[in-house]
């Protein structure tokens, strides 16, 4: 029946044509198209270009001297750094104590992974008031309980990368959370007794045992990892938007929105949206060379 299934074309292509076809036009054409614009002179949304910029590099150029777009990239980096540390760590630190738990463990799933499912523009209006410099709850914990006298202004220069991160990983660390306690479930019960009955227990069962068997589930979640932390931008931009304080907080994201929507510079914005994809590709190829899937 399969083999037959695969010697008649006819019927897959009749699944993929559609399929393709939608690709083209909500993915392909619109990359190849603000691949255009980038080279274009764009003066306003909705606006045709106006011929190729002279010289007709000139947005890329502009990227090179461009201190903000320096400044959101070096954000990034930091941002994809700790989102390895800290999503996809604390996400497998969960899921090893969940995976050990024989009552309760769904409850503890679902709160986990409850912020997922909570809209980023909610997320970023909750945490203004956690952060919110008078009468905010994180200072009136800090003042009422640890006994600090002056309220923090946790925007400012020296605070707001933390306060940008907190929100996001929170957010997402649900997520990954989910991918690693479905592979943590796919391993079967009989490896964990044969290893017991050799007297590994404890730390040496989830270091012999569970990490190397999760550990293509983890490097998806890296891969993953890695190339989201480029695109992020709807929760900063609730907290943060135009790069406050003092241009420091952008991302590349959320810098892509500014120069497009903001300031209407949309063939500059789609040479930065072209560039974050090139990073995504860069990035995701590091990650999955560093991290590469072994078989078992």
């Amino acid at each position: 029946m399969n083999s037959m299934l695969y010697k008649k074309k006819a019927p897959l292509l009749f699944f993929l044509i559609p399929a393709f076809l939608f690709l083209t036009i909500f993915l392909y054409y619109p990359f190849l198209q603000n691949i255009a614009n980038s080279f274009s002179q764009i003066t306003g949304l909705g606006t045709a270009g106006q011929g190729l910029n002279e010289p007709w590099y000139a947005n890329y150029a502009r990227m090179l001297e461009d201190e903000n777009l320096h400044t959101a990239i070096k954000n990034t980096m930091i941002f994809t750094g700790a989102t390895i540390v800290f999503q996809v760590g604390i996400a497998l630190a969960l899921a090893l104590l969940v995976d050990r738990i024989n009552k309760g463990s769904q409850l503890f799933r679902t709160v986990y992974f409850f912020p997922i499912v909570i809209s980023a523009t909610a997320l970023g209006l909750l945490f203004n008031l956690v952060f919110l410099y008078n009468g905010g709850m994180l200072n009136q914990f800090l003042q009422k309980v640890l006994g600090y006298s002056q309220n923090i202004d946790w925007k400012d220069e020296s605070h707001f990368l933390l306060t940008m991160l907190i929100p996001v990983m929170w957010q997402y660390v649900g997520f990954y959370f989910v991918i690693i306690v479905t592979g943590l479930n796919n391993i079967s019960a009989e490896v964990y007794e044969a290893a017991e009955l050799d007297g590994a227990d404890g730390w040496k069962r989830v270091r012999y045992i569970t990490l190397p068997l999760v550990r293509n589930v983890l490097c998806t979640c890296l891969v993953l990892a890695v190339t989201g932390a480029l695109k992020i931008y709807d929760l900063p931009w609730v907290m943060f938007g135009s790069g406050i304080p003092m241009d420091k907080s952008w991302l590349t994201g959320t810098y892509m929105y500014n120069q497009t929507f903001i300031r209407t510079d949309v063939d500059y914005g789609s040479a930065i949206a072209v560039l974050i994809v090139v990073l995504g590709v860069v990035m995701a190829q590091l990650a999955n060379t560093v991290f590469k899937e072994k078989d078992y």
